[in-house]
């Protein structure tokens, strides 16, 4: 029988919920299942409001494993259908998280990972050719940018508007990626991260402006707890060019770069020589479906607010 939609809705606020209780606990744990689960019930009990509670309810603990079984398979598969199968649990949960005071962070997470939902679906619809570079007066024509979807994120993100902190926030990120030798214009990658919120977190632990999971976090030299650097936006942002640095210097391409940046250095390198591939196009269709997602809309982002097409950001410097 299949699980009613109710409960699944449910299951994807426990999570978060779950997930908060342990990231603010005075002493950091790492929670085992029976933990989230007998929390996330509690928490549920004592904070959902009472008509939130008519229309959903808690799910079982064999309900919640098959929930978040699927939902961490439907993010890291190579089919696009498997996670626009998430829509309408997705726009719900979201729905609730920006109800519930205090979890704004989540729902900022939620929100661009709907935005991939979206985009995916309308890609299955509408197929888009590669996508001719605008040339500039009195210079031939450029040549094609050859990146899957990266046309359907073009035209989604020109007549979308400027997050509200972009003003205050991008000179310190533009800053930061300067001083470590990396063109300024990839640092509106956080906008595709986190809709440029330094506070914006996913149930599965990663955190801040660039979304860093703890373990990268630490390895790039920023302090988890007390105070969590990922929310910090000069250090965060120097992490994440550092970071990016390294990842060019082993793949020498951007869309690759950021590619390994979302779904993992092995996952990339391992896919370039199964297919014996130079290029991100070449593996598009094998990568997770929120990195087919991911790189085009980092670039598209890159493309509208600073003007530098994909094939036109420089190397980082020597």
């Amino acid at each position: 029988m299949a699980v009613p939609r109710a409960v699944v809705f449910s299951a994807a606020i426990v999570m978060t919920f779950s997930t908060r209780a342990f990231a603010e606990a005075e002493t950091p744990v790492e929670p085992g299942i029976d933990q989230l689960f007998e929390t996330g019930k509690a928490l549920f009990e004592q904070f959902v409001p009472d008509e939130i509670k008519e229309q959903y309810e808690f799910p079982s603990r064999q309900q919640w494993d098959e929930f978040a079984a699927r939902l961490q398979h439907a993010m890291e598969s190579d089919n696009l259908s498997e996670m626009l199968a998430y829509e309408n649990e997705a726009r719900g949960a979201l729905l609730a998280l920006r109800t519930f005071p205090g979890y704004e962070d989540y729902a900022d997470w939620l929100q661009e990972r709907i935005d991939y939902i979206e985009a995916a679906k309308q890609a299955a619809k509408t197929p888009t050719p590669p996508t001719p570079i605008p040339a500039k007066p009195n210079q031939p024509a450029a040549a094609v940018v050859n990146m899957p979807n990266f046309d359907l994120w073009m035209q989604r993100m020109r007549t979308r508007p400027k997050p509200e902190q972009a003003e205050k926030l991008m000179p310190i990120l533009r800053t930061a990626f300067e001083s470590e030798g990396v063109p300024a214009e990839l640092a509106w990658m956080a906008e595709a991260e986190s809709t440029l919120n330094p506070g914006a977190r996913s149930p599965s632990g990663a955190k801040g402006l660039f979304q860093f999971m703890p373990d990268t976090a630490k390895s790039l030299g920023l302090s988890t707890f007390l105070p969590d650097e990922r929310t910090d936006p000069e250090k965060s942002a120097q992490a994440a060019a550092k970071y990016l640095r390294e990842l060019y210097g082993k793949f020498g391409d951007w869309p690759l770069t950021l590619a390994a940046y979302n779904a993992g250095e092995g996952r990339v390198r391992k896919l370039l020589k199964q297919k014996n591939a130079e290029t991100f196009a070449a593996i598009a269709g094998a990568l997770p479906a929120e990195t087919r997602m991911y790189v085009p809309k980092v670039c598209a982002t890159i493309a509208v607010r600073a003007g530098t097409q994909p094939d036109k950001i420089p190397a980082p410097r020597a």
